[in-house]
């Protein structure tokens, strides 16, 4: 049996028009930008296909818009082809929100409104400190936690051989980079982002996050959905509860999430929302493995055709 798991996008991936030509095409995504809408009371959809760009890249709105599209993009799926079968789902930081709402877990409209609190904690957790992020290009693991920890700053995210990203007080990253280039990396680069994702910085986070997700139902996932944390498959609602509290500022270990996949026997991977980031990664860890993906009209009809 060919072993299929969905891929769901995470924040960095926004880009200004995403959706747009989605919901122009299928009364079914336009329904659920409406929905999306209604739900949090504000014209989400119109930021993801207008901006403007400095709007939509605040934390507490790029969340929940890459969160819709990829969810969008998976209605799509279903409509088209509603007999096909997925067996598991990933998703890059809030891209795990994303896949544990596809496989069941969480409903749309509470997964939504999460989203969007955890996007508005996080960016007043980077308000309140000085912090960026940098990725690291051409080092290897070993010698980058070392230079994380004279440096002071975390791992925050494996992404795929050759590509680290670190994050930590912002002068801090400035003095990790150099040393990592004295390592022997080909790029240390800082990344335009608010703050210091997935490291201690983003703590404040946390307890707020934690109190939302307490008073949601959560339910056990239709298909096995990996943890951000672990690389490995959740287990039952209150293990998810804690492990999306502890990945605000844990390190996303996305390389060992699609190495279990990979060992599991998973060979087709498509990635939903926005970008093709996440395909770019699943090439250099395996570049035998299938790799589709749906962001627009002309990549949905392309899986579709691919699918078929």
């Amino acid at each position: 049996m060919l072993k299929t798991a969905l891929l769901f996008a995470g924040q960095g991936a926004q880009t200004v028009g995403m959706g747009q030509d989605l919901a122009a095409g299928s009364p079914t995504a336009r329904a659920w930008f409406d929905q999306a809408n209604a739900t949090l009371g504000y014209d989400l959809a119109h930021l993801c296909f207008q901006g403007p760009e400095a709007e939509l890249t605040r934390t507490e709105h790029a969340q929940p818009g890459i969160f819709l599209v990829g969810w969008v993009a998976f209605q799509l799926l279903r409509e088209r082809l509603p007999d096909f079968p997925f067996h598991a789902a990933a998703g890059l930081s809030l891209g795990e929100f994303t896949a544990l709402t596809a496989a069941g877990s969480l409903r749309f409209d509470d997964a939504l409104r999460v989203v969007r609190q955890r996007g508005r904690f996080m960016q007043e957790a980077c308000a309140a400190t000085q912090g960026g992020m940098a990725a690291v290009i051409g080092l290897e693991e070993a010698p980058l936690r070392e230079v994380c920890q004279a440096a002071g700053v975390t791992l925050a995210n494996l992404n795929c051989p050759g590509q680290l990203v670190i994050s930590g007080p912002s002068d801090r990253i400035a003095q990790a980079c150099e040393m990592a280039r004295a390592k022997g990396a080909r790029r240390a680069l800082p990344l335009a982002v608010a703050g210091a994702y997935h490291s201690p910085l983003m703590a404040s986070a946390q307890p707020r996050l934690a109190a939302e997700l307490a008073a949601l139902p959560i339910a056990a996932p239709a298909v096995p959905v990996v943890s951000n944390v672990t690389g490995e498959p959740h287990a039952d609602p209150e293990s998810i509860r804690t492990r999306l509290v502890e990945q605000v500022t844990a390190p996303v270990y996305w390389e060992r999430s699609i190495r279990y996949l990979l060992a599991e026997g998973f060979t087709r991977f498509i990635e939903l929302g926005p970008g093709t980031a996440l395909t770019g990664f699943l090439k250099r860890i395996d570049k035998n493995a299938v790799a589709l993906n749906i962001a627009d009209q002309a990549s949905l009809e392309a899986t579709l055709q691919a699918l078929r």
